[in-house]
């Protein structure tokens, strides 16, 4: 683990600390329940289950800004932006909750959770997690599901795997090169995410997932992430097999993100 990923990581590493603190605090805080097993997220809305479909499943990001990138859309209402992915056909949620290096927020996932209360759309968490705590903290903002990053877990990966799933959350897994998929795979990961940027540079090689994607039973969900700036290369995604792509720049970036999605779904 190197280069980009680094100061993200230690950032993490100060925010896991923080909590830490907070629960040594409060040791009866919510978060402490969960850790120790007193309570569980009753996860009615199934993420695998959202994004099996007849269609390309489409998981529709929230996202101002990334490092690579620097901003990309100065977004006020995050449940607004939500309501509109939904109703252009998106199967699920993502929202970048990350502050320092992607300009979002807890808050932001709370309000865009609160807002799909009583709908079926999921919501994943997208951020950087290293600690169980963090998955903890996740459920009392609402997610159903969490990204897992086996470029900056490895080993651990598993543990935060079963964590996640004893805590009662569903985690999208991701991945970039077979060596991270073998990983995934020996974890027991049913939701695998193949991103086509390598995190320790953010570079973006589109044919990456197309070059894994053998790599990986049907029984478990495919997606591909990152560079899907146009409809048609989401459509080859999903007739190479995957069963659901990840988009965030083109969504933020477009006056009609509900029309994207969309054409993802049927160009």
């Amino acid at each position: 683990m190197t280069n980009r990923l680094e100061p993200i990581v230690a950032q993490k590493k100060r925010e896991v600390a923080a909590l830490r603190v907070l629960l040594a605090d409060q040791p009866e805080h919510a978060l402490a329940h969960l850790l120790q097993g007193k309570t569980r997220h009753a996860n009615a809305k199934r993420f695998a289950r959202a994004l099996r479909g007849p269609t390309l499943g489409v998981i529709a990001e929230i996202k101002r800004k990334s490092p690579s990138k620097g901003t990309l859309a100065l977004i006020s209402d995050p449940p607004s932006l939500a309501q509109a992915y939904v109703a252009g056909g998106a199967h699920a949620i993502s929202v970048l909750t990350d502050e320092p290096f992607f300009a979002g927020n807890l808050t932001d996932l709370k309000q865009v959770a609160t807002a799909l209360r009583g709908q079926p759309t999921p919501v994943l968490r997208k951020d950087f997690i290293i600690d169980e705590i963090q998955i903890a903290e996740s459920i009392l903002a609402g997610a159903d599901a969490i990204l897992c990053i086996v470029a900056i877990l490895g080993s651990k990966t598993k543990q935060i795997l079963d964590a996640a799933h004893r805590m009662g959350l569903e985690a999208l897994v991701e991945v970039h090169s077979q060596n991270e998929l073998d990983i995934a795979l020996a974890s027991g990961a049913q939701i695998i995410g193949i991103n086509n940027r390598d995190l320790t540079t953010f570079a973006i090689d589109t044919e990456q997932a197309i070059r894994l994607i053998d790599s990986i039973p049907p029984s478990i969900i495919r997606v591909a992430e990152s560079g899907i700036l146009m409809p048609e290369l989401a459509q080859t995604y999903y007739h190479a097999g995957f069963d659901a792509v990840l988009i965030g720049e083109a969504l933020v970036t477009s006056n009609k993100p509900g029309a994207f999605i969309g054409a993802c779904k049927h160009a």
